[in-house]
């Protein structure tokens, strides 16, 4: 029997997903395909329920709904309960767990690819929603002195600063503040690390010309990181550039949470090289 996956978001716009994990389980023999699944909130619970059936192996979760598909699993990992977050989905014998690859993605492109190191460095997160506590998760494992959040919407930052508190370990702060607040033109000036974690900058969207930081606030020995991998150079990556400074896209990322989630599903290790060479071509197309 083939086996199914695929990814749930809304929209779905040109994800890269179908075309890294149909290249992983090509490489590895494996007879299964990836699809698509563009899912509005109130069709959600329907998509997860038709996941119970036999041929399904899972599925990743993107914007928006990796924190509404919780309610609907049946378990989450450890690392999905801490930040309340799930972007893979694990099938077996009819019943659905919820797991967290982006923290160990994210750590993983931060060393491999930024080549940086976030002990006692002082970070600064662009966004409120799973995917910046992913990354806040990971910063704190790596011992990130300060971790500072900044987001537009003040309910979902709250949120996140009140649960993520009581995961701060000793030596690490975590505090946050509303965008464009005097705090954030500070941290602008001294941070070590910025991540951006929202859409802004994501082609196709109305955002896609945007950066959610000036280019005349960063701070050319910054490191910037976008999560967002397509375009492969963001307004916000382009601006950074443009000021000297290094700058990361989310390609490296997306790639390592997706052979996270490959292994979680199937037990084996993905073709890493197979997987961005697949998501570079559809990049290019």
């Amino acid at each position: 029997m083939t086996k199914r996956a695929g990814v749930i978001g809304h929209p779905l716009g040109h994800t890269l997903s179908p075309a890294l994990f149909n290249a992983a389980f090509e490489a590895a023999g494996i007879d299964a395909t990836y699809e698509a699944w563009d899912t509005t909130p109130d069709t959600l619970e329907g998509r997860l329920d038709a996941l119970r059936g036999g041929d399904f192996f899972g599925a990743n979760v993107t914007i928006p709904h990796k924190q509404a598909v919780v309610p609907f699993l049946d378990g989450t990992s450890e690392t999905a309960s801490k930040i309340g977050a799930v972007n893979t989905i694990v099938h077996a014998d009819g019943k659905l767990s919820g797991h967290n690859t982006d923290v160990t993605g994210f750590a993983r492109s931060l060393r491999e690819d930024a080549g940086f190191d976030a002990k006692r460095k002082k970070t600064m997160l662009l966004g409120s929603g799973g995917a910046a506590r992913a990354v806040a998760l990971a910063l704190m494992e790596a011992g990130a002195e300060v971790i500072f959040v900044m987001a537009r919407k003040p309910r979902n930052l709250d949120k996140m600063a009140v649960e993520m508190k009581p995961l701060t370990p000793t030596g690490t702060t975590i505090t946050w503040a509303y965008w464009g607040d005097g705090s954030y033109l500070r941290m602008c000036n001294e941070a070590d690390l910025i991540v951006n974690c929202t859409p802004i900058g994501t082609a196709g969207s109305d955002t896609a010309a945007q950066s959610p930081v000036a280019a005349d606030l960063m701070q050319p020995r910054t490191v910037f990181f976008d999560l967002v991998y397509n375009p492969a150079e963001t307004p916000f990556l382009a601006a950074a550039k443009s000021r000297g400074a290094q700058a990361i896209g989310g390609l490296g990322m997306l790639v390592y949470q997706a052979a996270e989630s490959f292994k979680l599903w199937t037990g084996q290790d993905a073709d890493t090289a197979k997987m961005r060479d697949a998501a570079l071509a559809a990049l290019k197309a």
